[in-house]
């Protein structure tokens, strides 16, 4: 299993949506509840991301490569979820 991490920021409404869809997904698939998901905050871990490619949140990399960025859907995070499962 893949390690994945996502950046987010607290009060984006996206980054909101998505943890509703994270939560809704590994409510549905069991097996996502064994993801090891590293969540930072980028305004308080600005350094952190600073050495990451990207520009909008949510962003997700799984295994150091991005998968995702930007507006969630369900179907997005759940190709994040499959790929940290390969």
């Amino acid at each position: 299993m893949k390690k994945v991490i996502m950046f987010y920021l607290q009060n984006c409404p996206h980054c909101k949506n998505a943890q509703r869809m994270m939560d809704e997904l590994t409510d549905k698939n069991p097996e996502y509840k064994n993801i090891e998901i590293e969540k930072i905050e980028e305004s308080k871990n600005a350094k952190i991301a600073s050495t990451y490619d990207y520009y909008y949140v949510p962003t997700y990399y799984v295994d150091g490569q991005k998968i995702h960025e930007g507006v969630p859907s369900p179907e997005k995070i759940d190709n994040v979820f499959k790929r940290a499962l390969e």
